[in-house]
């Protein structure tokens, strides 16, 4: 018999937020055990499936183009080892909150640096060096296939308890244009598409069959559709959220924690420093020319060309976020802890140097450029110090990722095969890193 805690009741004030207990095609498939998670546009809940007993996470995003970016990626990713799985998803036509079925993960990287940093020891580089190699395996993956995730930080870096990591969040991701709905799957011989529905062969391991069929008879399968009828439904949500782009009213302010299992909600109800910090994580707008907004990922890790109202970014963005992530492990605080947009530029140029155009000429094509000075940093604090006691190929790697030109960044891959991987000491096993407990995965560091 079960032992486990029936799940807590909806409270006046969000029962929107608990909608998913009224859902009879999950309830079928999924026991949900309670909720691990809460935040603006998203609920997440521990869930067991029905048919195998296999735990998931099952995350209910309440904003619909949240929902369709999400989606689209983890498709686009699925089978990607270094990415979050999507094991199935419900959203109906007649329905605004999507659920995404995802894999369990029980702790998240910020909870490894904030272990290490309160247990005074650190984290030896052998395990620095496998996570990173982790992460990078991951961001290669996404910018591979043409996905730019646009929040790194380490709340959105999930760790399984056998040491794996998983990027994960990409309720604010895009996809370049020239690869849109290449994760699509369509059956050449009918011209139909297909929503697969993936089989576990067992926990952590997902397959798509070729077979869609249900697991559970007498529970409506996917939803077969025409491709002309699908494009058209498509194009459809892309137009809605075209509708909702100019709504000022979408943005969200993320209170960058994470959820452990696979979301980082923003506002986290459990967030003690609130009121200390804002994180600015806003929707996208897409005008007609394809330009993006510069208000993405969150502020610690922003690149400063989105800080300069930058329109016009792909996956560089991206590289810049790996850097700051990169430094954190390293030295255990933040490299860039702007309060705001302003003292975030600020706090990059006083450790990075000016921003001019003998250091990156494009910066002249920036919008705000002109419109935020600062006085001349003739002495810039420089990388070596804010990590100190690191090796020059550290400092080397994090200096490569961290170019105010955008195009100068070291990619992924090719940080993949960087010298610095080879040297001794060497990278640890994945299985031999030291996950945090869950009691520690329930405290928050300063910031999220």
């Amino acid at each position: 018999m079960d032992s486990s805690p029936p799940p807590q009741m909806p409270s006046q004030t969000s029962a929107r937020s608990w909608s998913i207990y009224g859902r009879g095609e999950i309830i079928q498939r999924y026991e949900i055990l309670g909720r691990i998670g809460s935040g603006a546009y998203a609920d997440v809940y521990r869930g067991r499936r029905r048919s195998d007993g296999l735990v998931v996470a099952l995350k209910e995003i309440h904003d619909y183009r949240s929902s369709f970016r999400e989606i689209e990626a983890l498709q686009a990713l699925r089978g990607v080892p270094n990415v979050v799985d999507l094991v199935e998803y419900f959203w109906h036509e007649d329905e605004e909150d999507a659920v995404l079925v995802l894999e369990f993960l029980p702790a998240d990287l910020g909870a490894v640096i904030r272990e290490a940093k309160s247990g005074g020891a650190g984290i030896a580089v052998g395990e620095v060096k496998q996570w990173m190699l982790q992460i990078l395996r991951g961001v290669e993956a996404c910018h591979r296939s043409s996905v730019v995730h646009r929040d790194l930080k380490p709340s959105n870096l999930l760790i399984s308890a056998d040491g794996v990591l998983k990027l994960a969040d990409f309720g604010q991701s895009m996809m370049r244009q020239e690869s849109r709905l290449t994760s699509l799957d369509i059956n050449p011989e009918n011209e139909t598409w297909i929503q697969q529905q993936p089989t576990i062969q067992h926990e952590g391991s997902v397959s798509w069959p070729d077979d869609p069929t249900p697991e559970i008879q007498n529970i409506p399968g996917p939803r077969g559709v025409n491709e002309d009828d699908y494009m058209k439904d498509l194009y459809g949500m892309k137009a809605k959220n075209m509708m909702y782009d100019s709504d000022k009213d979408m943005s969200l302010q993320d209170g960058d924690t994470s959820c452990l299992a696979t979301c980082s909600t923003g506002d986290i109800e459990v967030d003690p420093l609130k009121g200390s910090y804002t994180y600015e994580a806003q929707d996208d707008i897409v005008e007609e020319s394809g330009a993006l907004t510069s208000c993405v990922g969150t502020r610690w890790f922003r690149a400063p060309e989105l800080l300069y109202g930058s329109t016009s970014y792909g996956q560089e963005v991206d590289l810049w976020s790996l850097g700051c992530i990169f430094a954190e492990l390293l030295s255990l605080d933040p490299l860039f802890p702007g309060t705001s947009d302003i003292d975030q530029l600020s706090k990059i140029i006083s450790v990075l140097g000016d921003l001019t155009e003998e250091t990156w000429s494009g910066c002249l094509d920036l919008p705000d450029y002109n419109k935020i000075s600062f006085g001349k940093v003739d002495s810039p604090i420089g990388l070596e110090a804010c990590l100190p006691n690191r090796s020059a190929a550290e400092v080397d790697l994090v200096r490569r990722l961290l170019s105010y030109d955008p195009a100068a960044r070291a990619t992924a891959a090719e940080l993949l095969h960087d010298s610095y991987f080879a040297e001794e000491p060497l990278p640890v096993p994945a299985s031999e890193l030291k996950i945090p407990t869950k009691e520690d995965n329930n405290e928050s560091s300063p910031g999220e």
